[in-house]
């Protein structure tokens, strides 16, 4: 097997409070965003992984209905997102078996831009900001791994987001999201076609803490993304991925109660394009680069994420 761990990237987006079933536009997690490949196996081999990983999402939600954003509301927003992270993996020894471990740790660095129609009481005025610094750090202390077969593996860990980023009541683009985010995932791999075609599956749920800043809490978001892809000889691989994000409770405080509690959801699809060299038996570089194209996009900003991802084995 290869050395190898699939980091879960979590993308966060811009701060602004939009109809879209959680405060944050986006909230922790965009469609189609999270999944990698091999995304249900944490390799024997023990070691440091590296892997970088660039998010760009520009969407928008239109229509009269008004909106949170930061404390006030807004009309017809448009949001655009550069998210950038490194991640660095340490994969335990624990010598042969069905079970390995691994832990992992974020360090994101984000430039959101937005604008919208603000209200100020019963007046409105065009509105645009933007700012740039890094993002709420998350982490994962514990991902374990359990191999059922050489070609069947599964994935479990929680995965924590802390509220480090500059966070201003009332702007429209924050750095951050001021809460705390816990997502427990669970990952899923099978391999056939002697391992040249992967098929993968992940699911979580983000549980949010509340907004202090604005007395708004975030329901619990469900997702899920699948990845099927086929490699050839030569490095390159060819498929492609599918996402579910579904809001599964309210969002809680005085805005979203008058908001009828503001669920939400989204469905996205796209191709996937993979190329991985190997160096020696213990080193590689891969990358993996995904377009997704969301439909059906409910109290949700709605886009075409453009996800790229490069892992290092050393």
């Amino acid at each position: 097997m290869n050395r190898r761990i699939v980091f879960a990237l979590i993308a966060a987006a811009v701060a602004p409070a939009a109809a879209n079933a959680t405060e944050s536009a986006l909230g922790r997690s965009i469609t189609g965003a999270q999944i990698t490949p091999f995304v249900g196996v944490v390799p024997p081999t023990p070691g440091l992984n590296v892997a970088v990983s660039y998010v760009n999402y520009d969407g928008s939600i239109g229509g009269s209905r008004p909106v949170p954003i930061g404390g006030s509301t807004a009309l017809d927003l448009h949001a655009k997102v550069d998210l950038y992270a490194a991640t660095f993996a340490y994969i335990w020894d624990t010598g042969k078996g069905r079970w390995n471990y691994a832990s992992m740790f974020t360090v994101p660095y984000i430039r959101p831009t937005a604008t919208a129609s603000l209200f100020v009481g019963q007046r409105s005025a065009a509105v645009s900001d933007r700012a740039s610094g890094l993002f709420d750090l998350y982490f994962a202390p514990v991902i374990a791994s359990y191999h059922v077969s050489e070609v069947e593996h599964w994935s479990f860990g929680v995965y924590i987001y802390a509220p480090t980023a500059d966070y201003e009541k009332g702007r429209l683009a924050n750095k951050g999201l001021n809460n705390w985010t816990y997502s427990p995932a669970v990952g899923y791999t099978h391999l056939f076609d002697k391992g040249s075609f992967e098929f993968s599956a992940l699911a979580g749920v983000d549980f949010y803490s509340k907004n202090k800043a604005t007395d708004y809490r975030n329901g619990a978001v469900f997702r899920l993304d699948l990845l099927a892809m086929k490699r050839i000889p030569s490095g390159w691989g060819f498929g492609g991925v599918l996402g579910m994000i579904r809001q599964i409770q309210d969002d809680k405080g005085p805005t979203a109660d008058r908001l009828n509690g503001f669920r939400g959801h989204s469905y996205g699809a796209g191709p996937a394009l993979a190329y991985k060299k190997s160096f020696s038996k213990e080193s590689s570089i891969d990358f993996t680069l995904r377009w997704v194209k969301e439909f059906d996009v409910k109290n949700r900003i709605k886009g075409e994420p453009l996800v790229l991802n490069m892992n290092f084995a050393l």
